[in-house]
């Protein structure tokens, strides 16, 4: 059994052996003879028969396990909020961060793979630097949104390769001072928003803000704010230290909004779905 399959690896070092020749004499391994999505989920280049790249899915499933990540463009601001989730009792929890900033007027959030995430960060950080030296203009937030999803894509083609496991909101103000907000996924793929969301429980936070984003809303900051954690807060547990947020106003850095913040705007967010709930109970009762 495996002593063939070595000695046909051997053989196939040498230019003079023809593997094809060779293949007949040994059967394939079970695993290889059965036609089922088996055969198709090991290969990144190769399609399954109706259409699917198995590892470019699965990479996509990281995605969903991963902490929800909210995103909402307003007309100057834009706002990143994160779950963060529990570390373990001697953990610094400093260490675990989830919106990253790229360059004085782009940042980004991720769902999915850390350790994928940590090399993305810095790859994306040294071509942020490389074009205000090449070009002495700050990037655009669509340039470095299409740059990643370039790297991404490439690791969907080639073999010896996984794609990523993460996708990523990248935002930011270009320099005429427009925001912008792009999603990023596994397979290569990017589109703009005005709202998203990454990570799970995606489905539910998603629906919440088609339902509640308003050009109203996204005209005053604090609304957008507010949207943001309470869309996160739909499948979170309330509290700063379930939370993570990020804000850029037009022409300033990417700034951590403290926890006490965070905490403030939370029970104002409690209070109005209080009230909410108590007017929806008399209503139901007319």
């Amino acid at each position: 059994g495996d002593f063939f399959w070595r000695l046909l690896f051997v053989l196939k070092s040498h230019s003079c052996f023809h593997c094809e020749e060779f293949l007949f004499l040994f059967p394939a391994k079970p695993s290889q003879c059965t036609m089922g999505e088996g055969k198709y989920d090991r290969a990144l280049t190769v399609f399954s028969p109706d259409g699917h790249l198995f590892q470019v899915e699965y990479a996509q499933e990281a995605v969903k396990r991963g902490s929800t990540a909210v995103g909402v463009r307003g007309n100057d601001i834009v706002v990143l909020a994160v779950e963060r989730r529990s570390v373990a009792k001697l953990q610094d929890p400093r260490t675990v961060k989830k919106i990253w900033p790229l360059d004085d007027h782009v940042c980004m959030a991720f769902a999915g793979l850390s350790a994928d995430a940590r090399y993305l960060i810095n790859w994306l950080q040294r071509e942020c630097q490389s074009y205000r030296l090449t070009l002495e203009d700050p990037v655009t937030v669509e340039y470095i949104a299409r740059k990643l999803a370039i790297l991404k894509q490439s690791y969907t083609q080639h073999a010896g390769a996984r794609p990523f496991g993460l996708s990523t909101l990248i935002m930011g103000f270009d320099q005429d001072g427009s925001p912008h907000l792009f999603q990023t996924d596994p397979a290569g793929s990017y589109y703009e928003w005005k709202a998203a969301v990454l990570g799970s429980s995606s489905k539910t936070v998603q629906e919440y803000m088609e339902k509640h984003y308003t050009e109203d809303i996204a005209r005053d900051d604090e609304s957008v704010i507010r949207l943001a954690l309470r869309s996160l807060l739909e499948v979170v547990q309330s509290g700063s230290k379930n939370v993570e947020l990020a804000i850029m106003r037009r022409g300033q850095p990417m700034q951590y909004m403290p926890a006490e913040e965070i905490d403030a705007h939370i029970t104002e967010i409690e209070k109005e779905k209080a009230e909410e709930a108590e007017a929806k109970k008399k209503k139901q009762k007319r």
